[in-house]
This record gives structure tokens, sequence and C-alpha cells, in this order.
């Protein structure tokens, strides 16, 4: 069993990338890989001096009342809010690994909002994206990757409501189904070579016309 602890995480904000604009709340739920959920945190936060929503962000919030209400109850300060992330981050019984999809759009709000507010990210400078291991695992195009063109075994019963912990907690539990699956291929792959290489002759050369690619 991996040592590493699997963050998923998900940002709601009110632009495309911090500093102009300010993230509205954020989520983590934290699983082992064989989907044990040991932790959660989240925090709806004050907006960032000076910054402002974008107009496309702030339109497709009025499209979300009841999403919108959620992450705007109980405000905190980011400093604090952060502050106390990151310790909790780093008191996690394991290896912190930061899960997201995009994680192109979650871990720049979250480094951005770590390292201006505390000065040090607990996961380093990666994250590991959901959409491009799905690339790695389907054959799909990578644009053609998405959540209706995954595999149904893939997702659990969780809903998908724009609130950040529950998108945390639900795209969590699709990582770790994802990763059962790749884990089953790895293991696979070792037994598949050996049986090819045992049915070549005793010369020890490949029976096979061509080597297999």
């Amino acid at each position: 069993m991996s040592s590493e602890i699997y963050v998923s995480t998900d940002v709601e904000a009110d632009g495309p990338i911090p500093g102009p604009h300010s993230m509205l709340s954020f989520a983590s739920a934290t699983y082992t890989e064989d989907k044990q959920l040991i932790g959660t945190f989240s925090a709806n936060l004050e907006l960032l001096d000076g910054a402002k929503p974008h107009p496309v962000q702030e339109a497709w919030w009025k499209t979300q009342p009841e999403a919108w209400e959620a992450c705007r109850k109980d405000l905190q300060r980011p400093e604090a809010a952060l502050a106390a992330y990151v310790d909790w981050v780093e008191a996690l019984p394991g290896k912190p690994v930061f899960v997201a999809m995009p994680a192109g759009f979650d871990f720049t709000y979250m480094f951005w909002y770590m390292m201006r507010f505390v000065g040090r990210c607990p996961f380093s400078w990666s994250a590991l994206d959901i959409k491009t291991l799905a690339f790695a695992m389907t054959g799909l195009p990578y644009r053609k990757n998405i959540k209706p063109r995954f595999p149904k075994h893939w997702f659990d019963e969780h809903p998908h409501t724009h609130v950040a912990l529950d998108d945390a907690i639900e795209q969590g539990a699709l990582f770790c189904n994802m990763l059962k699956d790749l884990r089953a291929i790895q293991a696979a792959v070792p037994q598949a070579a050996l049986t090819a290489a045992q049915s070549g002759d005793d010369s020890g050369q490949n029976a096979a016309e061509k080597p297999a690619n």
C-alpha cells in the first residue's frame, strides 16, 4: 500500500486567475489508495482586497443560487484559513499528493493563496491531474476525456453540487476508482511479459515474426 495520501481538492472562485479575482471557497477530502476517506477540510473566504468578479463567472454564479449561498457563509480571512489548511495537510499520516480536475485551475488558486498568505506549499510544485490520468488510461484524445465519457464504474453515488466539499469528496472517490483500475493494469503487465517469454522455443528467441510493440 502506498504511503501517499491523496488530497482531492476543489476550488470555487469568481474568476479564472487568483489576484485579480478571489477564491470564494475551497475544500479537500483526503483518501488512502484503497478509498478510505480519512479527513476533510473546507473554508469559505473573504474576498481579496481590490479584486472583483470576472463577468463570465459572475454571470455563472447567478445560475447557482444554492451553491453561492453555501460559499458565502461563515467567511474567514484568507491568511487564517490557509495557515490552518497548511498545518492540516502537513499533519496528514502520509506524503500528501494534490489531486484535482482540472488541476491547472484548482492548483493555480491553491498554490497562489498558500504562497501569498503562508509562504509555503506542502505539495511542493506539483499536482496530479485526473483528466491527464484518464487520457493515459482510456486512449481517448485528451480533449475528449470528459466525465460523461469515463467508464461508469469509476463513479460512486456522490453528488456534484458546486459546493467545494461535496465536489472534493466526489472527485476523490473517482480518482481512487481510477487508481484501482490502473493498479490492476500494472499488475497484469509483468505476468503478460512472463507468458510471452515462456511461449518461445528453447533457443531463448521469441517465436513471433515481429516483436510486440
